[in-house]
């Protein structure tokens, strides 16, 4: 017998409905499912990388200060983040401060490379080494101890120094010895000038064509300050024969140790083309009389610390 009509529609109605509730569901299954994460690009040896980067020091009387930045935020804020004696500015406006290009291993020549419009360079091992598996966008905390930084300190750049020194009254000079003593002053009897690092009155008592003979006025108490901290004369004592000796005293005290530098001023420094001229106090004993002048970079011989955050990878 066959079966009503509307039965016949009732039983196709609900297979459709089932068929379109199948498929539906499934499109909600498949757009719904637990998918894996998409594949992050990690830095990886041999990469080429972009990074930010702050430096500060881990260890000695610097810590925490930062001595390198390539922010420019970071750079002209010096209360949130104060600088190192030796902190390497790159200049007033925001386009001085750009992200360093990295090579991320030790293979890169000197003079480093060109990509995609970058030169990118070699670093420190510490630092390189510190951004590998570090992910684009993320930040990471690096510390770089000295034998994978800059190396100990090279103690053929330090040099001790007397706290208290003695200076000739009169002084006799060739006359090229004059002219590099005294740049740009004529030697003639009877001249006066000011020393160029004392800053204290001199007069030429004889000049002619072999040699010249100066004399410092000085007193005592008279304060200067040519390495860039006071150095006072205590004392001033003279010859019936012209001679006679200038007594100097540095004020230096041991808490400066560290936190101060000085300028090579007669420029006689150990390794004074390491630093351009320029020392750091590194120690003062005024039992013994003695200061302590490092000739070395300040990053030598410190644990260093960078905050990285990588900006672009280029496997």
């Amino acid at each position: 017998m066959a079966e009503p009509l509307s039965n016949t529609l009732t039983i196709v109605l609900v297979v459709l409905v089932l068929i379109g509730g199948g498929i539906a569901g499934g499109y909600l299954w498949y757009h719904g499912r637990p998918q894996s994460a998409p594949a992050t690009n990690l830095v990886a040896l041999g990469d080429n990388v972009t990074v930010n980067y702050i430096g500060l020091f881990g260890s000695g009387p610097e810590q925490g200060k930062v001595f390198d930045t390539s922010i420019y935020s970071v750079a002209t804020d010096n209360v949130g983040y104060p600088k190192a004696l030796q902190f390497h500015a790159r200049g007033p406006q925001p386009s001085n401060y750009t992200t360093l290009a990295v090579h991320v291993g030790n293979n890169t020549p000197q003079s480093g490379y060109s990509l995609n419009g970058l030169s990118f360079i070699q670093v420190v091992s510490g630092f390189w080494q510190g951004l590998i598996g570090l992910p684009g966008n993320q930040s990471r905390s690096i510390s770089v101890p000295p034998s994978l930084g800059y190396g100990p300190v090279d103690q053929a750049c330090v040099a001790t120094r007397s706290i208290s020194y003695t200076l000739p009254v009169v002084l006799t000079f060739t006359g090229p010895a004059f002219s590099k003593a005294y740049p740009g002053i004529t030697a003639t009897t009877g001249a006066m000038f000011s020393d160029p690092h004392y800053g204290w009155p001199v007069v030429v008592l004889s000049a002619n064509a072999t040699f010249v003979t100066v004399e410092n006025l000085v007193h005592p108490g008279y304060t200067t300050s040519p390495a860039g901290w006071p150095v006072v004369v205590t004392n001033v004592t003279s010859t019936a024969n012209g001679s006679g000796s200038i007594t100097l005293v540095n004020e230096l005290y041991p808490s400066q140790a560290g936190v101060l530098q000085g300028k090579d001023f007669l420029g006689n420094g150990p390794c004074t083309s390491n630093s351009g001229g320029t020392f750091i106090v590194t120690s003062v004993n005024l039992a013994q009389g003695t200061y302590t002048e490092n000739y070395n970079q300040e990053v030598q011989g410190q644990t260093l610390i960078f905050i990285v955050t990588i900006v672009d990878i280029y496997p």
